[in-house]
């Protein structure tokens, strides 16, 4: 095995991702800081591949009072980012949909969600938040199968407030050693994420 490539993903592609990772870390330092958090939110969950989590981490370190305020806000945009992912994988799958999938790598992980909804969608969308499957997967795949958005959206509420509000109060009361390590590891985060997504398409395939 030749360690250029893991799991199907260049190493060599952590350049561009650290780039990107670190352009969404440059708006916390600005008065841009919140608005760019709900903007983030609200795209990673039908489009964009950075998740919230690290800007949303910047800026509790800088302003740590407002904490789970920005859960609050991260959790909101997260879950209207959402309802535009589902009307993606409702109405436009085929022209919009589709493609991002395919453009992301996550036509595996699609397939595996639409499974996961004919068993149970509630719990698929709630532990959306907690596994490493993208939930703008989830998302997009929600509307192609046609989920309630009752269930959708108070699944989506559960799930990614619960997500936010950990980090949050991970950062309130351990605050600048965790985006240190963040900061000093990413390339070895960045691979444990992959075995974790993995690890993870593994154990839902046999365990559930």
């Amino acid at each position: 095995m030749r360690w250029h490539k893991i799991f199907g993903f260049h190493t060599y592609a952590f350049g561009w991702l650290r780039k990107l990772y670190d352009w969404v870390l440059s708006w916390g330092h600005t008065k841009y800081g919140t608005p760019a958090l709900c903007a983030l939110a609200f795209a990673e969950s039908s489009f964009f591949p950075i998740p919230p989590d690290v800007l949303l981490m910047c800026l509790n370190i800088s302003r740590p009072k407002r904490s789970f305020w920005y859960a609050i806000l991260c959790t909101i945009f997260s879950v209207l980012g959402g309802l535009l992912g589902f009307f993606i994988g409702f109405a436009l799958y085929e022209t919009m949909g589709q493609p991002i999938i395919a453009a992301l790598g996550y036509s595996s992980q699609f397939e595996l969600v639409g499974n996961l909804f004919k068993e149970n969608a509630v719990w698929a969308i709630f532990a959306a938040g907690f596994t490493p499957i993208p939930y703008k997967v989830f998302t997009i795949a929600a509307g192609v199968w046609g989920i309630a958005l009752p269930v959708f959206i108070t699944a989506s509420l559960l799930g990614r407030g619960i997500r936010f509000f950990v980090i949050s109060a991970l950062l309130y009361f351990f605050g600048e050693r965790v985006k240190v390590f963040i900061d000093k590891y990413f390339n070895w985060v960045s691979l444990a994420a992959l075995a974790l997504m993995f690890a993870g398409f593994v154990a839902i395939r046999y365990l559930h």
